[in-house]
């Protein structure tokens, strides 16, 4: 059962702060704009592949969950971007975060962001941990910062702002790149940080559905997941099921220390399915420019499905200066 007795908590000097750290980003953002092209993202700056999909939500959902465009079953139009979650365009073989960017379109309601509050668009956002070693935002965008020099410089200078703090960071940031990746079909993608649900506070994860093979053998490549996915979408669906964990208590699931692993049992509320599709033929290219245009931001949302903490809430400054410094497409509106 869903608690409703969740609560924020946000420093006097939070928009200031937060201000300031998205200046950070968007400074590395200028630069990566240099070598990639006035496109490029600060964060998640390597895309694999961009997909059209569907939402459908699930019939018999629990009272709490019946939200917005979960209230009742229906089918959405959307798009998935998978992508690696660095400044760089490394090689997929490079330790790294890997993200999953879900748009759906064809959404009612009133939505958070200023002067987009008629956009027709959600977006839900994931990675491959269900926590994060960055209890603030500052520690985050410091870590950002120091990855994005020198390499000989990184430790050094994750030390000098860290401090002692920088010493149970580290090796828990390490572990979580460090893990092998064979395929992205395969994993499950977590929002590590909550949103609203109308009176509820959830995580949401994707949760993959008998991925089907790949149709042919893969190289060991730099762009082996690109190739992963085109090798398994040419001939089959991909599915994931979108589950949401909602908080019970803010000893077992806190909304601000996103360290922390929520222990709530998952409710599948919707399945996210990408039809069989030629990512390489002209159709397949155009979609990919067009999704690779948009920008993905949790805060493409309805005020019912509000994000929350201080890392959601340094997002929405991030996100938007972003979106704003390479131009990004306008929110789309349903095609078919």
């Amino acid at each position: 059962m869903a608690a409703a007795d969740w609560k924020e908590n946000v420093a006097p000097d939070e928009a200031a702060r937060f201000d300031a750290l998205a200046a950070q980003l968007r400074a590395i953002q200028q630069e990566k704009a240099k070598a990639h092209g006035s496109k490029s993202r600060a964060l998640h700056a390597k895309p694999h592949v961009g997909l059209s999909a569907s939402l459908k939500v699930r019939d018999g959902l629990p009272d709490w969950a019946r939200v917005g465009i979960f209230s009742q079953p229906g089918t959405f139009e959307a798009w998935v971007r998978l992508s690696n979650g660095g400044t760089g365009h490394l090689s997929d073989k490079a330790p790294d975060v890997r993200g999953f960017a879900l748009k759906v379109t064809g959404v009612p309601g009133t939505k958070l962001i200023p002067g987009m509050e008629d956009a027709p668009t959600q977006d839900f956002l994931g990675i491959l941990t269900d926590t994060m070693p960055f209890k603030t935002p500052d520690a985050f965008v410091a870590v950002v910062r120091a990855a994005n020099g020198p390499k000989l410089l990184a430790l050094p200078r994750i030390l000098a702002a860290l401090g002692s703090s920088a010493f149970s960071i580290l090796p828990q940031l390490q572990k979580g790149m460090a893990e092998k990746v064979d395929s992205l079909v395969e994993r499950t993608f977590f929002s590590v940080l909550p949103i609203r649900w109308g009176a509820a506070a959830v995580k949401y994860s994707f949760e993959p559905v008998a991925p089907p093979k790949p149709n042919a053998p893969l190289a060991d490549g730099p762009s082996r997941f690109a190739d992963d996915v085109r090798a398994r979408v040419s001939h089959a669906p991909l599915t994931w099921t979108l589950r949401v964990q909602p908080f019970v208590s803010e000893r077992e699931t806190p909304i601000e220390d996103p360290t922390v692993r929520w222990t709530a049992p998952w409710t599948a509320v919707a399945d996210v399915v990408i039809p069989v599709q030629d990512t390489r033929s002209p159709e397949g290219q155009a979609l990919a420019t067009q999704v690779e245009a948009f920008s993905f931001d949790p805060w493409h949302a309805p005020v019912e499905f509000r994000p929350l903490g201080a890392m959601m809430r340094a997002r929405s400054n991030a996100y938007r200066d972003s979106t704003i410094e390479r131009g990004a497409a306008k929110e789309p509106g349903p095609t078919r």
